[in-house]
C-alpha cells in the first residue's frame, strides 16, 4: 500500500531490518507501552471522537519526533476523505512546499560534543523559568502526521511519491496525574516537494469537510517525573539505543515538561557523549528564530535527524527528520513555539 521507503521512515530507529542493528534488551510492560508512544501511529483519515493525545513527531520525536513520517492507509473501498485542513472551507489547495533549514556548515563532519559542552556550560533562564502553576503548558507547531500519499491523478489510497499533509499547532495543558486539555488548530496543507504540490494541485482528490480545530480532555496518567541526574537522564532519552532514538526522546522531553536550567545542561551533556551528532552551526528555524543545529545521518534507514537549539537557554527548538534517498526532503517536522506553567487550562 506503499513502499519500503515510507515503512522506514514510519518505523525509522525502531526499524528491525536495519543492516547491522542490535537489537534492545527486553523491555518490562511499562517500557513496551513507552516505547509504542514514542513512535507515530498510522491515522485513520476519518476525524476520531476523541483525537490522539500523542504529542510527538514525533516521537519522537522523536518524536519515533517522533518523529518519522507517517503515511494514512486503509482497507475501505471508498476514496480516502482527506483529513482536517485539506477539506475544510478556505484552506490553500496550493500551499507551500518545505525547503529543508540552510545549514552554516552543510558538509560538516565534525563531532557535535564541543559545541554541546559549550553552549551546557553558558546557559541563560528561558522566559518559563519562574512561571508557576499546577499545568504545564506546551504550543507546538507539526507536520507530518498524518500524511497522505498519490500516484499521479490517482486516489489517495494508492500510495505513491506525490505527499501532502497539514500543518496543525497542538496546545496542551498537563498536570503531573496526567489530566488537562489538549486543542489541535490545522492550517493549510504543505508539501514536501514541487512535483507533489503540482500533483495534488492538478488533479484533485475526494476531501470532505472538517472543523479547523479540535478538543480533548485529557484523563489521568501516569507521567514518570523529569530526572535531573546523568544516569537517569540518560535512560529516560535511550542514549543506548543510539543518536536517533536519543534525537526522538529529547524531543518528546521538550514536549511534555517545563524542563529548568540545570536539565536542560545535563541534557546537552549527555548528547555530547551520544556518538553520531555533527556540528551544523547556526541555523534559522521554520519560525524565523535563530538556533545551533545537530544532525545525525541514520544511513541504514536513509534519514537524517536535525535538533536545533536555543542558543541563550538550550531549550530545544525544533526537531525535524529528512529522507535522504532519492531526493533530500522534508519527512516531518516539530517547533515548539512556548513552554510554561499555568493554573488554568486556556
Amino acid at each position: 500500500m506503499f513502499g519500503e521507503q515510507q515503512i522506514r521512515t514510519l518505523l525509522g530507529p525502531a526499524d528491525p531490518a536495519r543492516p547491522g542493528a542490535v537489537a534492545p534488551p527486553r523491555l518490562s510492560a511499562h517500557d513496551l507501552i513507552v516505547l509504542a508512544e514514542a513512535a507515530p501511529e498510522p491515522v485513520d483519515t476519518r476525524l476520531p471522537a476523541r483525537p490522539t493525545r500523542r504529542l510527538v513527531l514525533a516521537a519522537g520525536a522523536a518524536v519515533a519526533l517522533a518523529a518519522a513520517g507517517t503515511v494514512v492507509y486503509t482497507s475501505r473501498d471508498e476514496p480516502l476523505e482527506v483529513p482536517n485542513a485539506m477539506g475544510r472551507p478556505g484552506a490553500n489547495p496550493a500551499g507551500p512546499v518545505l525547503v529543508p533549514i540552510a545549514y552554516q556548515f552543510p558538509e560538516g563532519t565534525r563531532p557535535a560534543a564541543a559545541e554541546l559542552l559549550a553552549l551546557a556550560g553558558r546557559l541563560r533562564d528561558a522566559p518559563y523559568e519562574n512561571s508557576v502553576g499546577r499545568y504545564a503548558y506546551h504550543s507546538s507547531r507539526m507536520w507530518g502526521i498524518p500524511m497522505m500519499m498519490a500516484t499521479a491523478g490517482g486516489p489517495p489510497r494508492s500510495g505513491g511519491p506525490y505527499v501532502i499533509g497539514p500543518a496543525y499547532e497542538l496546545k496542551t495543558w498537563q498536570a503531573a496525574d496526567g489530566t488537562g486539555r489538549q486543542i489541535r488548530t490545522f492550517f493549510d496543507p504543505e508539501f514536501p516537494d514541487e512535483a507533489s504540490r503540482d500533483s495534488w494541485t492538478n488533479n484533485p482528490r475526494p476531501s470532505k469537510e472538517f472543523p479547523s480545530s479540535s478538543s480533548e480532555v485529557l484523563p489521568p496518567a501516569i507521567i514518570r517525573p523529569l530526572p535531573s541526574d546523568r544516569a537517569g537522564l540518560s535512560d529516560l532519552l535511550r542514549v543506548g539505543h543510539g543518536a536517533g532514538w536519543a534525537s526522538l526522546e529529547t524531543t518528546r522531553v521538550y514536549e511534555r515538561y517545563v524542563v529548568p536550567r540545570g536539565t536542560r545542561a545535563e541534557i546537552l551533556r549527555v548528547l555530547a557523549d551520544v556518538p553520531g551528532f555533527v556540528w551544523r552551526g547556526e541555523v534559522t528555524d521554520r519560525a524565523g528564530r535563530a538556533g545551533l543545529a545537530i544532525t545525525f545521518d541514520d544511513r541504514a534507514s536513509g534519514q537524517q535527524h536535525l535538533l536545533v537549539f536555543n542558543p541563550t537557554t538550550g531549550e530545544l527548538a525544533a526537531h525535524e527528520v529528512l529522507t535522504l534517498e532519492p531526493l533530500l526532503r522534508i519527512s516531518t517536522y516539530a517547533m515548539i513555539l512556548d513552554t510554561g506553567r499555568t493554573h488554568t487550562t486556556g
